[in-house]
């Protein structure tokens, strides 16, 4: 069951040169129970999509159309007084960047404790209890001396948790997870992706999981969106997708594994383009192998390549 839906969304940037377009009609939707993976390079509007969603964008981003649905209301419609009811409480952000996303100047607990009485109303006894409950079920060792502890104090992985800890304290439906294993070790890595699998099945938490880790998504995700230079180019359940990738770009981005034992690695050709850059045509085509006439024309549209899997590749017409 969908408990959130993405739909055509368009946005661009006002830049010194004008306004330049970085995402076309971005369509996703979270399950419940689920994780859907987000992936692509660095720069192809992962985390711009994903910050939408809580209408968390820079100054200079227009959303020019679309719609985020949740509870059968588009969020992109809200104002900032009702996005704050649902910002934390159920939608939740997990921030790509653990080491900075605490106020070095309060304890971890104090921090909790306000997250706590904020979303949920709690205070005192109660919301304390609270406090250790989420620190316990994250699984950080000592939890009361823990959140007497500041931010420094905490490694990358505990701070990670820590995180993590405060959206399962809002008991929020929708965990938005920008990158969370980045700067971890491998170890910790996978302590965090069990411990969000931990809870999307105890839960039912739907999880977006924004990444261009491919490996981490073959063992993890339930679904796979692949984005390249803002457009979503291949939709598929995960077992599926790397089974049978169809689109140019995830064949590509596959070949480039290295767990592909016995083939020899492949690169992609190229850089993917700047906001900047016009591109006619499907997007990928300049640095595409099989490149025909009609790339350089005309955008694919999805084509259906099964129940769940699209491409949008002239190849899959």
């Amino acid at each position: 069951m969908s408990v959130l839906e993405v739909k055509n969304l368009n946005l661009g940037f006002v830049c010194d040169c004008g306004f330049r377009q970085a995402l076309w009609d971005i369509s996703f939707s979270l399950d419940c129970g689920k994780i859907l993976a987000l992936v692509g390079e660095s720069g192809c509007g992962k985390t711009i999509s994903a910050m939408s969603i809580l209408q968390l964008l820079p100054k200079r981003a227009s959303l020019t159309s679309g719609e985020i649905l949740y509870e059968n209301k588009n969020l992109i419609n809200m104002g900032n007084k009702e996005l704050q009811n649902i910002r934390g409480k159920k939608i939740a952000l997990i921030p790509q960047d653990p080491m900075t996303s605490l106020n070095p100047l309060f304890t971890v607990g104090e921090q909790l404790l306000e997250v706590i009485y904020i979303h949920q109303g709690l205070k005192g006894k109660d919301a304390y209890r609270k406090a250790v409950e989420a620190f316990e079920e994250v699984q950080i060792p000592c939890a009361e001396e823990r959140l007497k502890a500041y931010p420094h104090e905490f490694s990358g992985g505990m701070k990670q948790r820590a995180i993590i800890a405060m959206a399962l304290a809002c008991n929020a439906e929708i965990l938005i997870a920008d990158e969370p294993t980045t700067a971890l070790d491998v170890t910790i890595q996978a302590q965090i992706m069990d411990l969000m699998h931990k809870i999307k099945k105890e839960r039912n938490t739907a999880i977006l999981l924004i990444t261009h880790d491919l490996a981490l998504v073959r063992e993890h995700a339930d679904s796979v969106c692949v984005m390249y230079a803002g457009r979503i180019v291949e939709k598929a359940p995960a077992d599926e997708f790397f089974a049978n990738p169809k689109h140019p770009y995830s064949v590509a981005l596959l070949n480039s594994l290295p767990s592909n034992r016995g083939k020899s690695l492949e690169t992609i050709c190229g850089q993917p383009p700047s906001i900047q850059q016009d591109i006619s045509g499907c997007r990928f085509h300049p640095r595409c192998k099989s490149v025909m006439d009609i790339c350089v024309k005309e955008i694919p549209q999805q084509y259906k390549i099964s129940k769940c899997h699209y491409s949008a590749c002239f190849l899959n017409k």
